[in-house]
């Protein structure tokens, strides 16, 4: 009987061989890339190896290698299958897509330089829509930001669908060595319950190799009869090719702005247009307010969505508030429609002490466009209910008007 069952397992496996061997490329090539996509690299190589016994120069199966071998981090072995697979098929884009991919996470950036050249010998001009993506991402990478945006937003302006386009977009604009000054003005009308308040501001920005982008600003405001001034500094320093930090820091001796603040978040951008913070905000009114933060924000076709819960912990026990941001982008990273639903009062919300309120609700909408690449303006609506007691309430109109210019 034993060796009966022996027998019976071997026929089993010559028969599953046999139906293997019988098997086309094609059709090998479609099982392989299943088991492949679903992190079964051994198996799935195992007859994407098959089929290239029967066609050494069956592009796809080639870049399928490569990519499994890539996804593993064994990216010297990816680059043997990819460089076969551009070899085979010199006008694939595929190839040339999957190669760049490869040596971008490898940070093979010479060799990276000389498969974009190996594709412009190959096609005619223009490049593979999906190539020259990559040859801006090159750019980035070589901190060659304003090269990389030329490259990249006629893509973006034909609707060019790419992953983390947006994201990429406004990541390359604030990194961009461009110098600004700016103002804002700012209406708070509380229908009569108090005078209105009118608040000025006046920035600077410029970049600087270790801050990043680094603003200087100036804020003026009048209310309850008297007028303050805070003065604040912003940095924006890069941290690694996916993140980047915010640091604030901040002062005053007006009344109603806080005497002390400052501040810091960590972003990191993560693939498929995720992004990530955690920060920390110090408020120094007549009591001190801390404030910690974080945030998610995900960047679906041409919107922007971002979620953000603060927790404030204090003498009487541990407060939440929370913000829902969205902005649908037209033409470039810098034009767009917001709108905005909030609970509390946001950490970055220098006007108000926290203790003024119980809660708020607000809604605003806003609007921005870069009318020329020197000149840019934006607006913003919105209305607020301020809980001021358990049995009070103040109504709060807001409108904001602010210019930009570039040099």
């Amino acid at each position: 009987m034993r060796y009966l069952h022996l027998l019976f397992f071997g026929l089993l496996i010559s028969y599953s061989g046999i139906a293997q061997t019988s098997k086309s490329s094609d059709e090998l090539y479609l099982e392989a890339r299943e088991l492949i996509l679903n992190d079964k690299y051994i198996e799935g190589r195992r007859l994407a190896f098959l089929a290239l016994e029967r066609s050494p120069s069956y592009a796809d199966i080639l870049i399928l290698v490569g990519r499994s071998y890539a996804w593993e981090g064994k990216n010297d072995s990816a680059s043997i299958y990819l460089e076969r697979a551009i070899t085979a098929s010199p006008q694939y884009e595929d190839g040339y897509v999957a190669y760049l991919d490869n040596l971008f996470w490898d940070d093979q950036l010479e060799k990276a330089d000389e498969i974009i050249l190996r594709a412009k010998s190959n096609f005619p001009n223009p490049l593979p829509d999906p190539i020259i993506y990559r040859e801006s991402r090159l750019l980035y990478y070589r901190e060659k930001y304003d090269e990389a945006l030329e490259l990249v937003q006629p893509l973006f302006d034909k609707g060019y669908n790419q992953e983390g386009m947006l994201g990429y977009l406004a990541n390359l604009q604030r990194l961009r060595k461009t110098n600004a000054i700016g103002a804002s003005y700012d209406f708070d009308s509380f229908r009569g319950a108090i005078e209105p308040w009118n608040t000025w501001s006046l920035y600077g920005r410029t970049r600087l190799k270790y801050t990043g982008s680094i603003i200087a600003r100036v804020t003026q405001s009048q209310r309850f009869g008297g007028f303050g001034t805070l003065f604040e500094l912003d940095a924006y320093p890069s941290i690694g090719e996916k993140g980047y930090a915010y640091l604030n820091l901040g002062g005053s001796k007006g009344g109603f702005f806080p005497r002390l603040r400052f501040g810091g978040s960590y972003f990191h951008n993560f693939e498929g247009g995720w992004e990530a913070e955690l920060g920390y905000r110090y408020l120094g009114f007549s009591s001190v307010t801390n404030i910690y933060t974080f945030s998610i924000g995900k960047y679906i076709g041409n919107w922007w969505v971002n979620f953000r819960p603060n927790i404030i912990p204090d003498e009487t026990g541990t407060s939440v508030s929370g913000q829902f941001n969205a902005r649908y982008y037209f033409d470039t990273a810098e034009d767009f429609f917001s709108f905005t639903l909030s609970t509390g009062v946001s950490p970055d919300e220098e006007t108000r002490a926290l203790n003024q309120l119980l809660n708020s609700y607000r809604a605003r909408v806003g609007f921005q466009h870069l009318f020329t690449p020197k000149f840019q303006t934006y607006s913003y609506l919105g209305y607020t209910i301020d809980e001021l007691s358990a049995e009070t309430t103040r109504n709060n109109f807001n409108f904001t008007l602010g210019v930009e210019y570039r040099f």
